[in-house]
């Protein structure tokens, strides 16, 4: 590959003219600690005295050609910084999970259920070292539960959790290599809407493991069952979880990035991060109960950290899952090519048509040169014929 060839790309090439000039201005300091802005192509502004700018800060990820799936998907990770955008994910999960608690808390004495039982049934499955604090948090909630008490952590927790559905929404339109650009009031309500759904889905999913045999024995004591009944409901609860979070995903991948996508070809990101999220959950949990020790180091921070921890994973997952949706879509709408496997593609039918006509001026340069060599024989021929004439 040429080093004097320009890319196909303008943004590229107007990079590479930037980094000349800025080499020759004097009036730039070469042993400056920040990083200089680039203009950002892709967004234009609406005034002549705006403009858009994006940060060069972040290292660039080392692509192979012709890489393996898994390859690639390594590359997508670090180039699309899933890590710091995992981190992000788990910062507005953990607002929004104490709002979405005290919200889902403060409707169970309008729904009739008594809270003393309700308490009971939490702080049997809390670490004993903590069950006096959740219990007081838990008593506090219920004593407080009033019309404004509700509407005010509806509000809070709607808010905080939209925001992080926006995240997810922005991280997965990242994976797709799309900006999103959808109206703040449709985007707004795609999160508010997103979030609603997931407050009704995830509680089953993640109460069913933990407390389904309580929940059975509740509904089905009292009717005098059989244990087939029992059998039948413990396999459900078991298999129900992985199917509402399975239908969870496969929701969330079609709806959230900013681009058009088939429900089947988000099947395999969606059944990807569904097993990992459920046999993750259960490793996290088994390292936790059995080699982990935060308590000595963390002391009474201990559980908020446990949990940022296995938030910060399920937002990982999440990525993940995104980034496999995504490179399957781009191979299959872009001639069988991702971005960058089509970037080299076109850099290389360059070369190739760049080697051709320079082989068609060689060609003709040769062509030209065996017809001057061969033009001075012609007078001589012409004299000779003109000597005979003369005889």
């Amino acid at each position: 590959m040429s080093k004097n060839k320009h890319s196909n790309s303008n943004f590229l090439n107007e990079m590479k003219d930037k980094q000349e000039n800025n080499n020759t201005d004097k009036h730039i300091e070469k042993d400056r600690t920040y990083i200089q802005p680039t203009k950002f192509q892709s967004k234009e502004p609406k005034k002549d005295d705006q403009a858009f700018f994006v940060s060069r800060i972040n290292k660039p990820a080392k692509y192979t050609k012709n890489p393996n799936f898994f390859s690639y998907l390594i590359y997508r990770i670090s180039k699309d910084d899933a890590s710091g955008m995992a981190a992000q994910l788990s910062y507005y999960f953990m607002l929004s999970l104490f709002p979405m608690l005290i919200f889902l808390l403060s409707i169970v004495p309008m729904l009739g259920a008594d809270p003393h039982d309700i308490s009971d049934m939490i702080i049997e499955y809390v670490p004993q070292e903590y069950s006096e604090q959740v219990q007081g948090v838990i008593e506090e909630i219920f004593n407080a539960s009033s019309g404004g008490t509700l509407s005010i952590g509806l509000i809070v927790a709607l808010w905080s959790a939209s925001n992080g559905m926006t995240a997810i929404m922005n991280a997965f339109s990242v994976a797709y290599d799309v900006e999103d650009k959808r109206n703040f009031v449709v985007s707004k309500l795609s999160s508010v809407l997103f979030t609603l759904a997931m407050v009704i889905v995830l509680p089953i999913a993640l109460i069913l493991p933990t407390f389904g045999g309580v929940i059975g024995d509740f509904i089905f004591g009292p009717l005098g069952l059989g244990d087939e009944v029992k059998w039948l409901f413990n396999l459900v609860r078991v298999i129900l979880p992985f199917l509402i979070v399975f239908v969870s995903f496969i929701v969330l991948y079609t709806l959230a990035p900013n681009v058009k996508i088939k429900i089947m070809s988000v099947l395999p990101g969606a059944a990807f991060s569904t097993v990992l999220f459920l046999v993750g959950a259960f490793l996290f949990s088994f390292y936790i109960s059995n080699f982990a020790n935060y308590n000595k180091t963390y002391g009474s921070l201990a559980g908020i950290i446990i949990l940022m921890l296995w938030l910060y994973i399920t937002g990982f997952i999440l990525i993940i899952g995104a980034e496999i949706n995504a490179i399957l879509h781009q191979r299959k709408i872009v001639r069988g090519r991702t971005p960058e496997e089509q970037e080299f593609h076109e850099l290389e039918q360059e070369e190739a048509n760049a080697e051709q006509e320079d082989q068609k001026e060689n060609a003709d340069d040769t062509n030209g040169d065996t017809s001057s060599k061969a033009q001075p024989n012609k007078p001589s021929s012409d004299a000779s014929s003109d000597q005979q004439h003369q005889n």
